[in-house]
């Protein structure tokens, strides 16, 4: 059974709910099907706000670390954007105007030294504007270990993965108490989630990002041939593709440095959250070199170099097939 009586999951449970929620309202809106990042943007700081608030309010004093900062929304040429911002939050809580709103958002401006909450408030922005795979993101840090992660993907369900039986799932880890699954919209009882048991190269099924830009593609199609797995690939945005790994539904995934920047280091939002929750449910996380994710570099994931998740029976296999291949 899990355990939801300690406050930071209490906290984190309900506040990625909340910003879930008004993340779903946005995305639901029409002007979904134009090309433009408004909706997102939107979405991004109002999902934000919700969270800072709640933060303020159960954990006062506590550090947030988060994407966004209110300083753009201040612009006068950005008021219609703040004004649409503050109209959703205020849709969840009734003292929303928007110079609370603006305080909220800025609560994730804090340092990421000893214990923290790193936040990713819409993880997924092209699946997003798609209307398909997003996820919110919230995890605690301690002394560069994740202890708690939750993750809502409000379109990950029975249409996505067949053992659940709901459309729209959260998904949270704590360490030391496994991962668990439940209904976003809080209905029925948390489950125990744990990672396949494939353990043979040839049946893997791997995860593959949508967006080209967001990886090495050839990297990636080498891989796969590597891995000689007769399985087809699921393709999906975001830190919902560590939720399907640890509930069973794929086996591994490997976030190559795109070409188009080497240089790139995982910001720490991005896989925080997920990572704990697919340890917690017996599942392995590294760099492609094998070393552990440093939370202790600040933003950024500076020391390590990509990412290779895995439902660890197959991580020293890939590991093998990664370094084989000079990646």
């Amino acid at each position: 059974m899990f355990d939801t009586s300690a406050r930071e999951i209490q906290f984190a449970v309900e506040a990625v709910r909340q910003a879930a929620k008004v993340a779903q309202m946005v995305q639901a809106v029409p002007a979904l099907a134009k090309a433009d990042r408004s909706p997102v943007t939107v979405a991004d700081f109002a999902a934000q706000a919700v969270a800072g608030r709640l933060l303020d309010e159960r954990l006062p004093g506590e550090t947030l670390v988060a994407e966004e900062g209110a300083a753009v929304l201040r612009l006068p040429e950005n008021k219609p954007i703040l004004d649409e911002v503050a109209c959703y939050v205020g849709r969840l809580v009734d003292d929303a105007t928007p110079d609370r709103v603006c305080a909220w958002i800025d609560r994730g401006d804090g340092t990421p030294v000893g214990r923290f909450w790193v936040m990713d408030p819409v993880d997924g922005t092209k699946g997003f504007l798609r209307g398909g795979q997003y996820a919110v993101a919230l995890a605690l840090v301690e002394d560069g270990q994740v202890r708690l992660g939750v993750v809502a993907c409000p379109n990950l369900g029975r249409d996505t993965l067949p053992n659940f039986e709901w459309h729209g799932t959260l998904l949270a880890g704590v360490r030391g108490q496994g991962a668990w699954a439940a209904s976003l919209n809080g209905s029925g009882d948390f489950i125990g989630v744990r990672v396949s048991n494939v353990d043979v190269l040839g049946k893997a099924c791997l995860m593959r990002s949508v967006e080209s830009g967001h990886t090495n593609v050839g990297q990636v199609d080498a891989f796969v041939a590597a891995l000689g797995t007769v399985v087809p690939p699921i393709r999906m945005d975001s830190q919902a593709k560590y939720a399907v790994i640890a509930s069973g539904g794929a086996d591994l995934l490997c976030r190559f440095l795109s070409p188009e920047q080497p240089d790139y280091r995982e910001k720490i939002w991005d896989q925080a959250a997920g990572c704990v929750v697919l340890e917690e449910a017996g599942g392995r996380v590294t760099d492609l070199d094998g070393n552990a994710l440093d939370f202790t570099r600040g933003r950024t994931l500076a020391g390590n170099r990509g990412v290779l998740a895995s439902n660890g029976r197959l991580h020293e296999a890939a590991l093998e097939i990664l370094s084989g291949l000079g990646y």
